[in-house]
């Protein structure tokens, strides 16, 4: 199959099914920050991103091996996926002595057991998940991602709503419904064929963990510059801030999700493809239209940030979607420095992702400190912002040496400077009319400059479809 249809089909089918869940997840803002309000909805976010770096570590971020290693056909599918699920089993077994000392932590008072059974399940569904999709089931990878959404919100609205269990009943929700995943994953791809505890490769193993040990501290990296400001808040101005400020990340995530989605299928190509004399132009055709589709949903968010936030959250979120502008931008930069993260993966160059991630962690650390107590929320916003652009500036650079990318920086330029001026706009202007005048008149510009690149996004689609129908 063509390269450029290859890219194509696994992003319709990992799009049909993820962004489904994801909006289904969205729609349900306004019942969570209803039913937690902002101090519940802070913990929430609090408990679950500590359980993200908690996973890396206790996992040594080797399901990340799992989707490298098993991408590529010169490896064992089996060995891959055995040396994968054992590394994860042991890790939790290990993170079980430690997790007591979970209640010494103020924030995790009295959480300590749920959250080991978060870690616990969430490594394992996310094991067999990477496993599926590097395995080509990338359907059922995509049926999976919607199976568990709806697990997840039918289990929230019996142990929220019904049981009254809050913050809780949010936990077990998630639990369980990656348990139900997990089963229903190991059915319905046959798992079990693939599993052997015994005369596995060393090697293999060796290579596996070279890849993704450099992974873990990336990851802390990653997880200090997205979820850090949360702590931050927490501790200057309060837990009930914190809700706010993951209220209005919410909505930006938007631009993520699509990104991630995205990204999973173009890992695929670019794993596969990476021995390709024209690889260069394809990252750069790809990226042309990657950053048209980006801005062009960022930039309709900012339309629509105001009556959204304000219908999808809970009275005392109301500033909300005045941090969201910010957070906007910064999520732009995030998803680009995800793009080129794709050279180290495609290359197993972790190590240099791990020294570009701690260059934005260590700043975005120093601005957190120097910007919250000063401008509060938007102090967060802005840290974050400043260190994912930062984190692309030196990968753009870095990756340059590996593949000769054109990032159409020009294009880039007047793109964000365009969007920049619609969330100042969104900041600041309280004229509903001028707002939106404004607003559409910015968004009519930006369209024009991408409106070629999106239409070659529109026809690769399409284009995959008829010929998926004929």
């Amino acid at each position: 199959m063509d390269r450029y249809k290859r890219l194509a089909s696994n992003t319709i089918i990992l799009a049909a099914g993820q962004f489904s869940s994801r909006f289904l997840v969205i729609i349900m803002m306004r019942f969570y920050t209803g039913m937690l309000g902002t101090d519940g909805y802070g913990a929430v976010g609090l408990i679950i991103d500590a359980c993200v770096i908690i996973m890396a570590v206790v996992t040594i971020s080797v399901n990340e091996s799992i989707i490298r290693f098993g991408l590529d056909s010169k490896y064992d599918k089996a060995q891959v996926f055995s040396i994968g699920l054992t590394t994860v089993i042991i890790g939790l077994v290990l993170f079980s002595f430690a997790t007591p000392a979970l209640n010494m932590i103020t924030a995790f008072r009295g959480y300590a057991v749920w959250i080991y059974f978060y870690v616990f399940w969430a490594s394992i569904k996310s094991c067999c998940a990477l496993f599926v999709r590097s395995a080509g089931y990338v359907r059922l990878f995509a049926i999976d991602g919607l199976f568990t959404t709806i697990v997840n919100i039918s289990f929230n609205l019996i142990f929220m709503l019904g049981l009254g269990m809050e913050v809780r009943g949010f936990l077990l929700s998630v639990i369980l419904a990656d348990v139900a995943s997990t089963i229903f994953l190991f059915i319905m791809a046959d798992l079990k064929k693939y599993f052997r505890l015994f005369g596995l490769s060393r090697h293999l193993r060796a290579s596996m963990y070279r890849f993704s040990i450099p992974l873990i501290p990336t990851a802390v990296m990653w997880w200090v510059i997205g979820v850090s400001a949360g702590f931050f808040i927490e501790q200057f101005m309060g837990i009930g801030y914190t809700g706010i400020y993951k209220a209005a990340f919410r909505f930006p995530n938007i631009v993520v999700i699509l990104s991630v989605i995205f990204s999973q299928a173009w890992n695929m190509s670019a794993i596969t493809e990476k021995s390709s004399r024209t690889i260069a132009k394809f990252y750069t055709n790809v990226f042309s239209i990657f950053q048209s589709v980006i801005y062009i949903m960022a930039a309709g968010l900012m339309l629509v940030i105001r009556p959204a936030l304000e219908l999808m959250t809970a009275e005392g979120f109301g500033q909300a979607y005045r941090i969201s502008a910010l957070l906007i931008m910064a999520v732009i930069f995030s998803c680009f420095s995800t793009f080129s993260g794709s050279v180290y993966v495609a290359s197993k160059k972790s190590v240099r992702s791990m020294v570009t991630a701690l260059s934005g962690a260590v700043l975005n650390i120093a601005l957190n400190f120097l910007l919250i107590p000063l401008w509060g929320l938007y102090g967060a916003a802005a840290s974050i912002f400043i260190s994912y652009l930062v984190i692309f500036i030196i990968r753009a650079v870095d990756t340059r040496k590996m593949v000769l990318m054109d990032l159409k920086l020009p294009k880039m330029a007047f793109n964000s400077i365009i969007l920049g001026a619609m969330g100042v706009i969104v900041m600041t202007v309280r004229n509903d009319t001028a707002y939106y005048v404004i607003l559409a008149g910015l968004f009519s510009v930006l369209l024009s400059i991408n409106f070629k690149s999106a239409i070659a996004a529109v026809q690769m689609i399409i284009k995959k479809k008829k010929e998926g129908n004929a």
